[in-house]
């Protein structure tokens, strides 16, 4: 039987973070040494996905995972052009002020194109113990807290597609719409290196091939439960960006780098389990699919604030370039078993992979907020029992009768500004920075002059 909670009980579910004790520090910087590194690499996921931190020698460490380290406090507040975002409550109105990074010590890996290195995953804190609560990482905690509440863990896994190509000109690794060409997956040694690289990390690959696009690739990893999987794609992102280029290779999950060619995705994959028995929540085979009550309503939580989400899952002007016909890239809210034009692809194996794919997220997304995002949108379904809407056939981009997503950056924020339950969940310090944080960059991004457009008006006119 489903627990039924407040709406917005997500303000209760507030993330704890506590320093290091003495001992506790001293015995994980002998785990450390032990793993042969003498640099750790103290890691922040930004509002972008993208790594932010410090490096520290291994004879400071245990100090900093004490004392916490100190980290100017809007870093999770800059925009992509690091620029701090006015009016988001982190930056000017803090008076510009540090936050401690506190190290989660279940995050060791190594770095292993770097010698003798290793990282950890941190979250942050106001010096005064407030936690950051519009930090990503911390965010989807809270997500994953509400979820628990409810009696479920989450099992999820980000699937990503990024282009490779020379670092100089820009120019992808091959040419044509070579997809699943196992030729062209293993025509350069870079990309089976960064296999073993990713590997070596205890990232489970499970598959790999180049897709659509010339120089796309596409890498996939084993889902996992919780936060961790989260880090996951946070570690396989930056791995790929760094390690490509001791290649004098570029790789890009920029959503639509060339036009004509395909955009590149993230799609998620989803299936939440019974905390008590492990078993997957969103399989019930008296149903004729196989699908359980619960995973109805989380899906039809998932379409009901689709819109709304669409300005976390394609963050930038640029992801909305990737929404085109044909193009798998969906533009409607809408859903289907089995069924790739949907915006949700239900995977009804009927057994215990009985899951659901999110397909709208753009590469460029952040791997927390798209799974907090989720996973609030669909508890927000549980909570209200909503009753699954008909997924109608035939392609669903042929069919006008489904609402549409947004597509423009500016049309998704207002709509995400004006979805109160799911702010009210995920909670208004995320929502306040978020919004101030893309209104910012979209309007910077306004002002610049496209090429395109003086290449057709310039001379002529």
């Amino acid at each position: 039987m489903l627990k039924v909670i407040d709406e917005g009980s997500g303000a209760l579910h507030v993330p704890k973070l506590e320093l290091a004790t003495r001992e506790e520090a001293d015995a994980f910087v002998e785990k450390v040494k032990a793993a042969g590194f003498e640099f750790l690499r103290f890691e922040l996921p930004d509002m972008a996905g993208m790594s932010r931190g410090k490096t520290i020698p291994i004879s400071h460490v245990a100090g900093y995972m004490r004392s916490g380290l100190n980290l100017y406090g809007g870093t999770v507040a800059l925009d992509s052009n690091s620029v701090p975002v006015r009016n988001s409550g982190y930056n000017e109105e803090m008076n510009y002020q540090d936050c401690v990074m506190v190290v989660d010590q279940s995050t060791l890996s190594p770095v292993p194109w770097l010698e003798k290195t290793g990282r950890v995953i941190c979250d942050t804190m106001w010096y005064d113990g407030k936690v950051q609560l519009a930090s990503p990482r911390m965010l989807l905690k809270k997500m994953l807290s509400v979820a628990d509440t409810l009696g479920f863990k989450v099992m999820m896994g980000h699937e990503y597609e990024f282009y490779v190509v020379d670092a100089e000109t820009r120019k992808p690794l091959f040419d044509g719409q070579p997809i699943f060409a196992t030729a062209r997956t293993h025509a350069h040694p870079a990309i089976d290196d960064l296999i073993k690289v990713l590997q070596a990390q205890g990232i489970d690959i499970i598959t790999y091939n180049v897709e659509h696009g010339p120089g796309q690739v596409e890498i996939n990893y084993s889902a996992e439960v919780g936060v961790a999987a989260a880090d996951t794609g946070f570690i396989f992102k930056s791995t790929v960006k760094e390690y490509m280029a001791r290649h004098g290779l570029l790789a890009t999950f920029m959503t639509k780098p060339y036009k004509g060619l395909s955009g590149s995705c993230a799609h998620y994959h989803i299936s939440l389990l019974d905390k008590e028995t492990g078993n997957n929540a969103f399989l019930d085979l008296a149903d004729p699919d196989g699908m359980s009550q619960i995973f109805k309503s989380f899906i039809q939580g998932v379409l009901d604030h689709a819109r709304g989400a669409m300005a976390i899952w394609s963050p930038t002007p640029n992801c909305y370039r990737r929404i085109r016909p044909r193009t798998y890239a969906p533009s409607n809210i809408s859903w289907g078993i089995q069924d790739r034009s949907a915006s949700v692809r239900v995977k009804a194996s009927k057994d215990k992979a009985t899951h659901m794919e999110v397909r709208v997220p753009a590469a460029m997304s952040n791997p927390y907020l798209v799974a907090a995002s989720v996973i609030g949108s669909g508890l927000l379904g549980l909570m209200q029992q909503r009753e699954l809407m008909p997924s109608g056939s035939g392609p669903k981009e042929d069919d006008a009768s489904y609402a549409k997503l947004p597509t423009e950056i500016d049309d998704a924020l207002d709509a995400f500004e004006a979805d109160t339950a799911l702010r009210d969940l995920l909670g208004e310090e995320f929502v306040k920075v978020y919004l101030a944080m893309k209104r910012q960059e979209t309007a910077r991004l306004r002002d610049e002059i496209p090429a395109a457009e003086i290449n057709e008006y310039f001379e002529l006119y």
